[in-house]
């Protein structure tokens, strides 16, 4: 289990993106602001094109905001280089994505090693066993070396979300990760969020399902660039 902060793991301060269009910009966030504690499990709605993912990207450190503050797991990320971010990200954050991006000419196995190699927290033999773990924990250890193109999606979004524990980050943050999935498999991989969860992870996912959000402790709604609502639904 990670080790618990002191303060919130993610803090969005006053938040402000703005993206060059022709001769002028449009305003994709306005004034975000809100913290998410350790171990929280909260989904981020509202309607297309609304900011969501931008918000997401805010929060990995894939983008930058125009004005304001992310501070996620105590480091200011929106000043970090491009090298330090993706040593930070590879360190701190797991990120899941609506199309799984595996590499398609690695092993599931390789592709859970791969994350483990870059940070090079654990020995060569560790990474292996470890990532066979991970491979195990996702009902996928009998493929463990299989290309992806040789399973299934709902598969390949479990060995992805394998792949975003390789490092053990306190951090999962996901993108419409049941969004190119169907029922059966996006409700079996919402329980391994919600069994993530129970184990101490904090998770932020972006969603398109309303019914998948009612069922997280915490859903912040996003309208036309701003905080719309912020409800907690139960205990988590």
């Amino acid at each position: 289990m990670s080790a618990p902060y002191e303060s919130p793991i993610i803090q969005v301060q006053n938040v402000v993106k703005r993206f060059p269009v022709g001769d002028g910009e449009i305003t994709v966030l306005q004034d975000v602001c809100f913290d998410v504690m350790t171990g929280e499990f909260v989904t981020i709605v509202g309607p297309s094109g609304n900011g969501k993912s931008t918000l997401l990207n805010m929060i990995t450190g894939i983008d930058h905001p125009s004005e304001g503050e992310v501070i996620v797991t105590g480091q200011a990320i929106h000043t970090l280089t491009e090298n330090e971010l993706a040593i930070w990200r590879g360190a701190y954050v797991g990120v899941i994505f609506q199309f799984f991006q595996l590499l398609p000419a690695l092993s599931l196995l390789k592709n859970i090693i791969l994350p483990m190699d870059f940070i090079k927290k654990l020995p060569p033999k560790a990474r292996r066993e470890r990532a066979y773990h991970l491979l195990d924990t996702v009902g996928l250890a009998d493929q463990a070396q299989k290309l992806p193109s040789q399973v299934s999606g709902g598969q390949q979004q479990r060995a992805a979300i394998a792949r975003a524990l390789a490092n053990d980050p306190p951090l999962l943050v996901a993108d419409e990760p049941t969004g190119n999935l169907d029922s059966e498999t996006s409700e079996d991989v919402f329980q391994l969020f919600e069994k993530l969860a129970t184990q101490g992870k904090t998770l932020a996912m972006v969603t398109h399902s309303r019914s998948m959000a009612a069922r997280t402790p915490r859903v912040i709604e996003i309208r036309n660039g701003r905080i719309f609502s912020d409800t907690v639904n139960r205990k988590p």
